[in-house]
């Protein structure tokens, strides 16, 4: 499994309607795609225009291919893009460890 964290910096001033665009899309739109296992969405208590999204993918593949570059991910960007104050960092990471559940 894949872990894709992107750090999301939002306008001011735009956070209840981020947070229901964000939902939106991803219960709509990426949630649709090959691959993607969930998600997590985290708003920063310090800085409140800031949001980590967490999505869990099978392969990187699944999320840099098969969404990135399909049909998908213009519909994704339609519903959060414009809330953007710039371009999201989107890291990918692979689990070393692990609490005991």
């Amino acid at each position: 499994m894949v872990l894709e964290i992107a750090d999301i910096r939002i306008q001011p001033g735009k956070n209840a309607e981020f947070e229901a665009a964000i939902q939106r899309g991803l219960s709509t739109v990426a949630s649709r795609a090959q691959g993607m296992q969930g998600y997590k969405v985290n708003k920063c208590i310090e800085s409140p225009e800031r949001y980590v999204l967490q999505i869990f993918w099978n392969t990187l593949e699944d999320h840099t291919v098969g969404f990135r570059q399909g049909p998908l991910f213009a519909e994704w960007r339609a519903i959060v893009g414009p809330f953007f104050a710039q371009p999201p960092l989107v890291e990918h990471f692979t689990l070393v460890a692990k609490s005991e559940e």
